[in-house]
């Protein structure tokens, strides 16, 4: 809250309809004591981004498990923003899940949630939970479906499995499709470790996507010449470095 008596603003997102109304009735409950706005709902994950960049909300009740993008996903997306929201995870986790919560100091609301213990969690705002990436990155099961860039002040969500590479250019990060190119503030070393087995280094600069490989060329210049590695859906060429020509090898001419 930016002041005393200001609501706060709360987005609900939960792929189930009944849990959404369950929160809104609880938050109404709530609402009796402190001054609560809820802004919003969203059903599932690319929703939830949308409504956020659209709301502003100053809080995100965020459920875990959603299909196709869940919580934790969204939350990192949502990291990307120039004023990510504050948010509180509402879970059915088991106990060995929620002890990783308790131990990267994530405020979560275990389902069914109580009226008192979502009150206590909103009472703590200010300060915000805003959780870094590397923390929610190392709470991840799994590697994410999409990348996202940020557009206009939205945030656009690209498929990983459409991105042909990935190359560093000073302090950004180009992704490429086939349609086009995206802006990245993202570290490529932390990308290739959570997309080693989808992508492969060629260059200290560059990781290609593995499926879309579709051979190499020898090209001679000047001095002992060079590899280049050719893509599925592009006529660029890029360059293998001296250090990763062992790719050549492994992958096939």
């Amino acid at each position: 809250m930016t002041q005393a008596h200001s609501p706060l603003r709360v987005l609900v997102v939960d792929d189930e309809l009944p849990a959404r109304r369950r929160l809104r009735e609880l938050l109404a409950d709530v609402g009796v004591r402190m001054p609560i706005e809820v802004v919003g709902e969203a059903a599932n994950g690319r929703d939830a981004l949308d409504r956020v960049t659209e709301l502003a909300p100053d809080l995100v009740l965020l459920d875990i498990r959603m299909p196709e993008i869940d919580g934790i996903e969204v939350a990192r997306h949502l990291q990307r923003l120039d004023k990510p929201p504050a948010i509180i995870f509402t879970t059915a986790y088991d106990a060995y899940a929620i002890k990783a919560f308790e131990v990267h100091a994530i405020d979560y609301l275990l389902k069914p949630i109580r009226a008192s213990r979502l009150e206590d969690a909103l009472k703590r705002m200010p300060p915000p939970v805003r959780p870094s990436d590397d923390t929610l990155r190392e709470l991840s099961q799994d590697a994410r479906a999409n990348l996202c860039a940020q557009e206009r002040g939205r945030i656009h969500l690209i498929p990983v499995a459409d991105i042909l590479y990935l190359k560093a250019e000073l302090k950004y990060v180009t992704a490429r499709t086939k349609e086009r190119e995206f802006l990245l503030e993202e570290s490529l070393t932390k990308l290739e470790q959570e997309f080693g087995e989808r992508l492969v280094r060629i260059h200290r600069n560059c990781l290609v996507a593995r499926a879309a490989i579709r051979g190499f060329v020898r090209v001679h210049d000047e001095g002992e010449g060079h590899w280049e590695v050719m893509l599925n859906g592009l006529d660029e060429k890029l360059a293998v470095s001296r250090r990763q020509q062992h790719v050549v090898r492994e992958i096939g001419r």
